[in-house]
């Protein structure tokens, strides 16, 4: 038996969040006051890494955080949420990320990075025992880590050797460019793509985030587009899923479409079909929203569960929907050895 369920490689640091901002951000050195402000657990590969273990997956990260105050609040959020941090790197000289984000009244939100250590992440932060002892490997934020983007075919290709399956959410991209030259051969080795409806968007030039899913499906992998209220839709070859977000009165979106990429994961590697497993992760992502920052609200596995048959009553036996057996989607129980917290 492999050590960890999943391997998280990527970004990891403190967000402050603010808002929600009445208006736009103001310059000339205006004051304006929010509702909330909050430090928190940040970074798409963090989240991510948090709601997994919250869905009862054994978690490893591998990435970097600066020697400073910043780094140690990383590490302890971290390993509090029950992550493994033992191949978490310390950089002697870059520091910690560091990201503010800054929310609206209806849901958008504007972020601010400084990347610190994040550009110096790279291969030989992913140990190849690491990822032998994986039976899953995500990665997120790509464009945010030049280094090991470059070199994230490879890791992925190891995982693959292995036994392991493989998920990316790129993430935005802040240059704009979304080079592909960069990507596909990344893709060539991807089992899930995890793309929101935006990103969705600017990887394949489609504005509808079917058609997307389907030209990006055409590259190699699985896609799996985020599309807020609406749900989220999958494309494997030329097999189309939907599952509907579940009803929740959202208090912050912060991180929802990491705790998706958890929930996506958890169910995949529980053994549950695409339809089921995107049902899950789309009750992951909508009940991650119920509190502010990104991981204070994410679901366990009963809850996720129960959210989804309490939002879909009356389906009748046998259908094709998660709430007809007692885990989502599946006559099969989970294999219990795979899927137990660490201790």
């Amino acid at each position: 038996m492999k050590s960890f369920d999943l391997l998280v490689v990527g970004d990891a640091n403190p967000d402050v969040v603010v808002g929600p901002l009445r208006g736009p951000l103001e310059f000339g050195q205006r004051e304006q006051l929010v509702e909330h402000a909050g430090l928190v657990l940040g970074g798409s590969a963090a989240i991510m890494a948090c709601g997994a273990a919250r869905l009862g997956l054994r978690v490893a990260f591998a990435g970097r955080v600066g020697d400073d105050p910043a780094g140690v609040f990383v590490r302890e959020a971290l390993a509090g949420r029950g992550v493994d941090v033992g191949f978490l790197v310390t950089d002697p000289v870059l520091p910690t990320p560091l990201t503010t984000v800054v929310t609206a009244g209806d849901g958008d939100r504007a972020i601010l990075t400084a990347p610190g250590c994040l550009t110096a992440t790279g291969p030989e932060d992913v140990p190849r025992e690491l990822i032998a002892a994986s039976r899953h490997v995500h990665a997120a934020s790509f464009f945010l880590m030049p280094r090991l983007a470059r070199s994230l075919a490879s890791v992925f290709g190891l995982a693959r050797e292995t036994g392991a399956t493989t998920s990316l959410d790129t993430n935005d991209d802040p240059a704009g460019c979304w080079d592909h030259e960069l990507l596909d051969p990344v893709l060539k080795f991807t089992d899930f793509l995890l793309p929101n409806a935006a990103e969705a968007h600017a990887l394949s030039g489609e504005p509808e985030p079917a058609a997307a899913a389907a030209l990006l499906a055409g590259r190699g992998p699985t896609v799996v587009v985020k599309d807020g209220a609406n749900g989220a839709l999958a494309c494997a070859g030329a097999e189309l899923s939907r599952a509907p977000a579940v009803s929740v009165d959202p208090v912050d979106t912060v991180g929802a479409g990491d705790s998706f990429d958890a929930g996506f994961v958890a169910a995949t590697l529980r053994g549950l079909d695409l339809r089921s497993a995107l049902t899950v992760a789309a009750a992951c992502g909508s009940l991650s929203t119920r509190a502010h920052g990104g991981t204070a609200a994410q679901p366990t596995w009963d809850e996720a569960r129960a959210a989804i048959r309490a939002d879909s009553p009356g389906i009748p036996p046998g259908a094709n929907a998660p709430n007809t057996t007692e885990y989502p989607g599946t006559s099969e129980t989970p294999r219990t050895s795979d899927t137990r917290s660490r201790t």
